[in-house]
């Protein structure tokens, strides 16, 4: 064992009914992706030989060793951050530095107790991860090698957002900043494949990235070295050795600096203000001190500063007017807008270049320009940090113990919840604002029509105010914040993944939408149900059923028509329409049940 804290966990951990859960969500979800994938394979050409089977092991795992790697790194991550995060929120923390543990027991048994969660899902989809081999195309050196790589990502993920909480001091800032930290990191591997980085080979990103780690391990055919000792394990020992020793150097950071970092030692700085009057008052009072003891005398006024005026709403003022979340949020908009800006330059390279427009385009470059391969993901990027933003907001106030006061206030349930979503979309502006500003480069350049950057435009804002709504949905009905994150961020990353891997699979098997559906039912079913389990389940409304199970059947549609091409309309007014009606369907039940939502979400099981 590596101390007491990961002893504890290991013996709590089974004890969780989200321990088995999480185990065969992931199982199934995997599992569903195969099958969809079969389905469609058999409906468009028969499987007659052995070769057809290599070929669908290829394609197989093509798809779920990217798709594996995508979801254990986020989980990792965002595991590490919520195992620290969650100790300073209800300030045991300190607590824990007061015992006679160690550095390295502290650290070291966070990091494991994050690590139990993300192990506990790559060993459960472990088998599927070699099911492949069985159909041929597939040897067992690549799907080790995969899992190998995945493995050691996990490590240095968890490791990363561990650091990052121990580091800062708010919940969100070592979320915003850990998710930062992973888009630079797989951004710069994707630089450094294509070339962009003078003085560096392409060939180093098969090391330092994992996504291309993964993807050279996928190939049918491994590449290696003459004479390589490692033979095709060369690539995945290579960077599974770099992986785990940034991890190793992160956590031996966090052993050195732990007590450095922890307790916070910022402290509100007193502002010296002197007040004229307050001078006066006390030169009367001391007429009897000569005017040399006193030359040098200074005096401050009784407040540090004079009060500021208070809007109607207390709650928008606070979130506007104040530093609520640290004034440290001033790096993470800096450095998404330094993302941003590299995204603005890529965007740029490719109107100037002609590659926007379609003349020389295959299928699939037609439907999925170049601009958008790179301007999507920071789309996706920016609504995430404002998911987290929002359920933080939340959490914040129930740990800090301010949330019972304001339920006994005047505030009322309008005042919080409009107040929330105003003040984080504010705080978020950047998040907000930019990705549209960028939109209009292509739209410049005349890659993107005006009716369709009108449609982008009301889409981003519906999507911007539909993932703040569910953050603070989750907020409110989940009494523990880590299940608040954990559901709130998962919800947004697995409809952005689904999204993308069913557009993929789509792409490979193009078809109508009445023979795409029935392969694509199983996953549709899945995702209702699971969205429904999510936010739905803990304050139960009618409409927020019919919006579980509604929303990723339109969302399939949506994706259908857009690979249909030419139906902008239908896509834009189902979007806009299903995700205006899912926001509706957790807006309307929190402002009428207020109070109810919140009590609702503190279940026995969860003290």
């Amino acid at each position: 064992m590596i101390g007491p804290i990961f002893q504890r966990e290991t013996a709590v951990l089974p004890r969780r009914p989200r321990h088995f859960a999480s185990r065969v969500v992931f199982l199934v979800m995997v599992f569903a992706i195969i099958s969809t994938t079969w389905l469609l394979l058999a409906g468009v050409q028969p499987v007659q030989n052995a070769g057809d089977l290599a070929r669908f092991g290829v394609l197989i795992f093509q798809l779920i060793a990217p798709f594996q790697l995508f979801v254990l790194m986020f989980l990792g991550a965002l595991a590490g951050v919520i195992a620290v995060s969650h100790e300073k929120d209800r300030q045991t923390l300190t607590l824990l530095l007061m015992t006679s543990l160690s550095n390295a027991e502290v650290v070291l048994g966070k990091v494991g107790s994050g690590l139990l969660l993300a192990f506990n899902a790559l060993l459960s989809v472990a088998p599927i991860l070699f099911l492949p081999c069985l159909l041929g195309g597939v040897s067992l050196e690549q799907a080790a090698s995969a899992a190998l790589i995945t493995a050691s990502t996990i490590v240095l993920t968890c490791s990363l957002g561990a650091t990052i909480a121990f580091w800062r001091e708010k919940t969100f800032q070592a979320i915003a900043v850990t998710l930062l930290s992973v888009a630079i990191w797989i951004a710069a591997g994707e630089a450094i494949r294509l070339g962009a980085v003078p003085g560096i080979s392409p060939q180093v990103a098969t090391v330092l990235s994992p996504l291309r780690a993964v993807w050279q391990v996928t190939q049918p055919i491994v590449g290696s070295k003459f004479g390589s000792p490692f033979g095709v394990w060369e690539h995945p020992i290579m960077s599974s050795l770099a992986l785990l020793s940034a991890a190793a150097l992160l956590m031996l950071l966090s052993i050195l600096r732990l007590r450095v970092w922890n307790p916070n030692r910022e402290r509100r700085k007193v502002s010296a203000e002197y007040s004229d009057q307050a001078t006066e008052n006390l030169e009367a009072s001391t007429q009897g001190v000569s005017q040399a003891a006193g030359a040098g005398r200074t005096v401050k006024s009784w407040k540090s500063r004079d009060p500021r005026p208070m809007w109607s709403n207390p709650i928008l003022w606070r979130e506007m007017r104040t530093w609520a979340y640290g004034k440290k949020v001033l790096i993470i908009r800096v450095a998404y807008l330094i993302l941003a800006a590299c995204v603005a330059f890529g965007l740029f390279q490719i109107a100037r270049s002609n590659q926007g427009s379609f003349a020389d385009r295959g299928y699939e470059q037609q439907l999925v320009a170049p601009s958008v391969s790179i301007l999507a993901p920071l789309m996706v990027f920016s609504l995430i940090l404002i998911n987290a933003l929002a359920v933080n907001s939340v959490t914040n106030e129930r740990d800090g113990g301010a949330l019972d006061l304001l339920l006994v206030t005047e505030i009322t349930s309008v005042d919080f919840i409009f107040g929330k979503i105003f003040g984080v979309l504010y705080v978020m502006k950047e998040m907000v604002l930019v990705p549209i500003l960028l939109l209009f480069i292509p739209w410049f350049y005349g890659g993107l029509s005006t009716e369709n950057l009108v449609f982008s435009i009301i889409a981003m804002l519906v999507m911007d105010i539909f993932v703040c709504m569910l953050g603070i949905h989750c907020g409110m009905i989940y009494y523990q914040s880590r299940a608040a994150i954990g559901t709130s961020l998962g919800t947004v990353f697995f409809l952005f993944l689904g999204v993308a891997t069913c557009m993929l699979i789509m792409l490979m098997f193009r078809g109508s939408f009445g023979r795409q559906l029935a392969p694509f039912l199983m996953i549709i079913l899945g995702g209702g149900t699971g969205l429904y389990l999510a936010i739905g389940s803990r304050n139960p409304s009618p409409a927020i059923t019919l919006t579980s199970f509604l929303l990723p059947f339109l969302t399939f549609f949506a994706i259908t028509s857009f690979i249909l091409r030419d139906q902008e309309l239908t896509v834009f007014s189902t979007v806009v329409v299903s995700y205006a009606f899912a926001t509706a369907a957790m807006l309307i039940p929190a402002l009428s049940e207020f109070e109810f939502a919140f009590g609702r979400g503190k279940m026995q099981q969860e003290e």
